[in-house]
């Protein structure tokens, strides 16, 4: 049996610095490694949150560079605790959205889309 926890969502990238510098000054993950795989072409990098061991996001550079223009994974969600402070904040800065405002589905859940450096989106979640 598996254990059931999702491990990482693995997103491809064309720029590796601009994605890590992406992800932990906009979105707020910390870098927790970065590596070169074995096959010496694809580099790897994995991003989480306050050192846990939950859920990583690994980005892989150097894969395949024929991105659609939607990026590689249609979208992962983070958890944020309020959405609407969120949403406020990361229209401060340079972020592109997916959606114009909030959307709050019927069990009170709430979320937006923003876009990524090469444009994956990422859905901030709120329970």
């Amino acid at each position: 049996m598996v254990n059931k926890r999702l491990d990482h969502v693995g997103v491809m990238v064309k720029d590796m610095d601009a994605s890590i510098s992406f992800y932990t000054q906009i979105i707020g993950f910390e870098l927790k490694g970065r590596i070169m795989h074995t096959n010496g072409v694809i580099e790897l990098a994995f991003l989480g949150f306050g050192g846990s061991d939950e859920t990583e996001l690994e980005l892989i550079q150097g894969y395949n560079d024929s991105l659609p223009s939607e990026g590689k994974v249609h979208h992962f969600a983070v958890t944020v605790p309020d959405a609407a402070a969120e949403f406020e904040r990361l229209k401060t800065l340079n972020v592109t959205f997916v959606d114009e405002g909030i959307t709050t589905l019927p069990n009170g859940y709430q979320y937006f889309f923003v876009e990524g450096p090469d444009r994956e989106r990422i859905e901030l979640f709120q329970r």
